[in-house]
Formats: C-alpha cells, sequence, structure tokens
C-alpha cells in the first residue's frame, strides 16, 4: 500500500478523535393503557329540555291521547252501569275513578264541552256539570225487560239483540236466568247473535201432525212469485189474487191537445166587396120608415 496514503489515513483518524461529537437517539414513545374498570358506567340522558307526562299530553297532535282518555271513561262508565251505579258522576269524579288525573287542562276542557256533550253512549245532566251512560234502551229490571218484549211483540217490531239487552239492563245474566220461562231464544243464522223475544203463551196451539208434514214438504224458496200463482191457478185456487202486493201499471200521460184553429172560408173572397156594401147598405136602412 502506498505510504503517502496510510500518513493521510492516520491524520484523518487524529483529527476525527480530536473533534468531539454527539449523538442524537431517536425517543421512543411508550403508550400506557389506562387500567381496565368494570363497574357499570353510568349513561348519561340525552340533553334537551325535559318534558313531563302534563306538557307532553297537552302537545298539539296528540289527539290519539286525547280519545284514548275518552274511550276509557266511556267503557268505565258503561261497566258501571251494568253493576247497578247509574247516578251521574262530575268530570272530576269520573278521572278519579278512571285514575286519569293526571291529564293536562285542555284535555278537560274538550271532555267537558265537546267530547262527553256530543257522545252518543253519554248522558249529560241539564246543567252540563254531570255525565252517566246512556244505554239502548231505558230498562232496570225483569219487568222492564218483559214490558219491553211485549211492546216489540204488540207492535211487531221483532225481537231484541241479547247484546243490547246485556249493554243496558244492570245485572243481565242473573235477570235473563230468572225470566228464561217467559222469554224465547233465537239464534240468527246469518252471524250468529242471540236474539230475544217475548213468550207469549196466549197463543200456544198443538198443530195436527199431518199439517205439519204439508207445512215442511211445501217448498217455495226457489219459487218467485209469478210461478207461485201459476201452480195454485192449476190446483183452482184463486182466493190468493186479492192478497199480496198488488202490480201498479203506469199511468199513460195525456198528451197536450193542440187548440183548432178554423179556417175562414175562401169560397166566397171574389164576391168580399159586394157583401161589404150589402151590409153597410142594411144597417143604415134599420132605422128609417119605409113609408
Amino acid at each position: 500500500m502506498d505510504p503517502a496514503l496510510l500518513k493521510e489515513r492516520e491524520a484523518f483518524k487524529k483529527r476525527a478523535m480530536a473533534t468531539p461529537t454527539v449523538e442524537k437517539k431517536a425517543k421512543v414513545e411508550k403508550v400506557f393503557a389506562p387500567p381496565k374498570d368494570d363497574r357499570p358506567k353510568k349513561i348519561r340522558p340525552p340533553t334537551g329540555p325535559k318534558l313531563d307526562a302534563t306538557t307532553y299530553k297537552t302537545m298539539a297532535g296528540s289527539s290519539q291521547y286525547r280519545f284514548g282518555v275518552l274511550a276509557k271513561i266511556v267503557k268505565h262508565m258503561r261497566t258501571r252501569h251494568q253493576d247497578g251505579d247509574d247516578h251521574p258522576l262530575t268530570l272530576e269524579d269520573i278521572l278519579d275513578e278512571t285514575n286519569q288525573l293526571d291529564v293536562g287542562q285542555s284535555v278537560k276542557n274538550w271532555l267537558g264541552s265537546e267530547a262527553l256533550m256530543n257522545n252518543p253512549k253519554i248522558e249529560a245532566t241539564p246543567d252540563g256539570l254531570r255525565f252517566s251512560y246512556k244505554p239502548v234502551y231505558k230498562i232496570k229490571d225483569g219487568k222492564s225487560l218483559l214490558r219491553l218484549l211485549k211492546q216489540h211483540d204488540l207492535k211487531g217490531l221483532g225481537g231484541i239483540l241479547l247484546e243490547d239487552v246485556q249493554e243496558s239492563l244492570p245485572h243481565c245474566e242473573k235477570v235473563l236466568k230468572n225470566r228464561a220461562s217467559e222469554i224465547i231464544f233465537i239464534v240468527r243464522p246469518i252471524d250468529k247473535k242471540k236474539i230475544l223475544f217475548y213468550n207469549d203463551r196466549t197463543a200456544n196451539f198443538t198443530v195436527d201432525e199431518e199439517f205439519q208434514k204439508l207445512w215442511r214438504s211445501a217448498t217455495v224458496d226457489a219459487m218467485d212469485d209469478a210461478k207461485i200463482d201459476e201452480y195454485l191457478e192449476k190446483q183452482g185456487i184463486r182466493s190468493m189474487q186479492d192478497h199480496g202486493p198488488k202490480k201498479q201499471v203506469p199511468k199513460r200521460k195525456k198528451v197536450a191537445s193542440k187548440k183548432r184553429q178554423f179556417k175562414k172560408p175562401r169560397d166566397n173572397e171574389h164576391l168580399a166587396d159586394v157583401l161589404e156594401t150589402y151590409e153597410d147598405n142594411t144597417l143604415t136602412l134599420k132605422g128609417v120608415n119605409p113609408t
């Protein structure tokens, strides 16, 4: 190796050793994880204006809540009437019995002035301060029920729905059980609802079995009135012609008669001047003495 280069190398090492240097080391950042907490954390409620029950019930758009309050009142008044309590109550008493005293003032005003006054199932006193249930029929006991059934029977109004009687008559099941011999129950085939009729014992009579067989054998469900009339006429029975609805013959409209216009005769038109002079001469000569 060249000795000159070795000298330069040694001289460079000496200069490097004589010059002080500071070595910069990269900093290592340590991340410390927080200790785990097994305790349940409390969920903070969302911040905002607080809503209590009163303000919510009086907010706009709470019509569903209003009608819910009304439905609960009507249901309670019906149950109360069926239990025999028919004396009227004030609005505060009704809300107390239905556990709805926390309703807002606007709902109370709506109930007292509009909802209960116009409800078909609620009846108000003349002063408008007390309310009671309004049933379908005004019946309180078994006697009033039989009186109602008799009136329907005499007037030909038919029977009464059992559900209407249950709604109107207090202690209905007990009354119907005691009056079972005086009432006839019929199940309507259309909707299977029970109908109550008065059991008129004076109309009971025995029917001959032969007549019952003939009655049951005659089927006229698929026949109209024209076919029934034709069958009776073939059998020589004409007594049924005067019964039943009579057919109305449409009346014919009268045609308005036109007034006749009399035409003047045209035979003597060429003698019109002669006739006029003749009439004038006769008129002038009527008042003249011929002598």
